[in-house]
């Protein structure tokens, strides 16, 4: 029988790694919106992998009503995450593979750099991505993985947030805006040194996000959720009191409040 993998959202990185799976060798077990978690995991108690593909902001929602028989076995690949998110829901130790690749609706998935991918069902997610050309390395720690999930998070955030105020490119951020970019970068750092209650190596997160910069200079700085994230680190910030000047004054430029 072939080992099976529960995949929770069926959206464009869910079905990339749905994809995957299958051509791996795997048994795909899918979870589409409004489906009863309950009584699929009644009928598949012990899957390989429980990846939930969900959007960010569904994460917590899915976390919170997930079957305690999968709980041990959950996989997660959201932007802006952090150990926080999984503990708070009483799981210790998910397999967790930090996605540096993008997949749009009729387009191909195309990566900026190697995916990592940490925990216990680490060599099924690398088997999978590697089947539909996706590249992928392990990680060989917690620590390593708090790092790249900081270094993705910095990436994502200061690209966005700077963005509002200037647009174009990662690559014409960098370049152009330099100054703007890291004084944007140090503010988010401020707010993940918070969040994770680490002191965190800046000078290697920076140069992290400078590799993953120069891998596509031409990657677009924002999207739609540039805003959100802008708001979301803001509301981090205020209950941390974290000053982060630059932040709110692309904010107030922003006309947001």
């Amino acid at each position: 029988m072939r080992q099976e993998i529960v995949i929770i959202g069926l959206g464009q990185l869910g079905r990339v790694f749905a994809g995957g799976f299958l051509r791996a060798g795997y048994t795909v077990v899918p979870v589409n919106r409004g489906d009863d978690m309950d009584r699929i995991a009644s009928r598949h108690p012990e899957p390989a992998l429980v990846l939930v593909a969900v959007a960010e902001g569904d994460l917590h929602g899915v976390l919170a009503a997930l079957p305690p028989s999968w709980k041990g076995r959950a996989g997660l690949l959201q932007n802006e995450l952090l150990p926080r998110d999984w503990q708070r829901h009483g799981i210790g130790n998910p397999t967790v593979c930090v996605v540096w690749f993008e997949k749009k609706k009729g387009v191909e998935a195309n990566a900026l750099i190697a995916s990592p991918v940490f925990g216990p069902a680490a060599e099924a997610v690398l088997c999978g991505l590697a089947a539909v050309d996706l590249p992928a390395r392990p990680l060989g720690s917690a620590d390593e993985l708090l790092f790249e999930l900081v270094r993705k998070n910095l990436f994502i955030l200061t690209t966005n947030i700077a963005g509002l105020k200037v647009g174009g490119t990662t690559g014409e951020l960098w370049a152009n805006h330099h100054d703007l970019a890291l004084t944007v970068a140090n503010e988010v750092l401020d707010i993940q040194e918070w969040l994770t209650g680490r002191a965190l190596d800046r000078e290697k997160l920076i140069a992290g996000m400078a590799e993953a910069i120069e891998a596509k200079p031409g990657h677009g700085c924002t999207g739609r959720s540039a805003p959100i994230r802008l708001a979301r680190n803001l509301a981090f910030a205020d209950e941390a009191g974290l000053a982060v000047p630059m932040l709110r004054e692309i904010r107030a430029a922003s006309g947001r409040r």
